[in-house]
């Protein structure tokens, strides 16, 4: 195992980013200094000065700093009944207000900020059953979204890349970003490849994408590694590197082509099975309990069974062993998508 130098913590996006909550906060207590200011000046005659007796601008603004911070040297002081009242109405709330957001401000940055990284470390350690994605450029970001869209929680999907916007962008849909070089073992090991569900891989270059694969296959041996590659005579290359799927956008593109030739509706049905969006959608899964025994056609779930892979062998509905499911079998169907139904 390669010997690790420094570990990559996990990012997930916050409700609000460092700067704005500061910059909230911040305007709040100067609203509310203001605010106490003016009252302070237009009853500036309730005050008294045993300084020099007079009360000015600066004098209102100092008194309001020391009222305010409780710090009262006494040299400014309300006398009549009326400041008295409003330094205990008004004033007072308005200072433990602005204590508050001090205190919430303090509590935010070294109580809560520190507590949300040692969250994610935690997380991160015990990380397990997540989707890694390395490279978020369309293929990936596509393939996110299509993951959210049935139905995967973002928060169990994490993101590796390079650039720093593609990421933001990843952080805006609620995955776990890391940036980093997923070429590079240390890298791959802070995302927990080995306790990942699955791997896609997207870097868009194939000599890029195949050097992932194979790095990520000698780090997880049991993990499932799906890679998208544009050449078809690196298809080759990428399965014998270690990937269990390897997709040519370019080859499936082409049989959308093919399919639009054969008939107008083969391409629609082609691009609906591909997409949660559409109405139909290609299911793989491992057979039910109650399911045993049946047909290849009676499934619970009520999708039309296509392919049966029962050990190493793969059989179609048309088999005559596909009549009889097994278990441990795992069935591909389609199901009707009601969501695609609906739009």
């Amino acid at each position: 195992m390669a010997r690790r130098t420094h570990f990559r913590p996990l990012r997930r996006k916050v409700d609000l980013p460092v700067w704005a909550d500061a910059g909230l906060r911040l305007g709040a207590a100067l609203g509310l200094v203001f605010i106490v200011v003016l009252v302070h000046w237009s009853d500036r005659e309730g005050l008294i000065d045993h300084h020099d007796g007079s009360i000015s601008f600066l004098d209102v603004v100092y008194f309001t700093m020391i009222s305010i911070t409780t710090t009262g040297f006494g040299d400014i002081a309300p006398v009549s009944d009326r400041s008295r009242l409003i330094e205990a109405v008004l004033v007072t709330p308005i200072r433990f207000a602005v204590i508050f957001i001090f205190v919430g401000t303090a509590y935010n940055f070294l109580f809560r900020r520190s507590w949300e990284k040692w969250r994610m470390a935690r997380i991160q350690k015990e990380l397990t059953g997540h989707v890694v994605v390395l490279g978020y450029g369309i293929s990936g970001s596509e393939a996110v979204a299509e993951l959210v869209g049935r139905g995967t929680s973002p928060s169990c999907i994490v993101v590796l890349d390079r650039d720093e916007e593609r990421l933001r962008e990843a952080e805006d849909v609620g995955c776990n970003i890391m940036q980093g070089d997923a070429t590079r073992d240390e890298t791959l090991l802070d995302a927990r490849i080995g306790n990942a569900a699955s791997v896609l891989v997207s870097a868009g270059r194939d000599d890029t994408s195949i050097l992932i694969v194979l790095t990520v296959r000698h780090l997880a041996p049991k993990v499932p590694i799906s890679v998208v590659v544009r050449a078809s005579d690196n298809e080759l290359l990428a399965r014998q590197a270690g990937a269990d799927t390897v997709i040519n956008p370019v080859r499936f593109t082409g049989l959308l082509l093919a399919g639009s030739a054969d008939g107008l509706h083969v391409a629609d049905y082609l691009a609906d099975l591909a997409s949660i969006s559409g109405r139909v959608q290609l299911v793989e899964r491992a057979v039910t309990a109650d399911e045993v025994g049946r047909s290849i056609h009676e499934l619970a779930s009520g999708g039309q069974g296509l392919r049966i892979h029962r050990g190493d062998s793969e059989l179609g509905f048309w088999d005559e062993a596909a009549q009889r499911l097994e278990p441990g079998d795992v069935v591909v169907e389609i199901v009707h998508t009601p969501a695609g139904a609906q739009t």
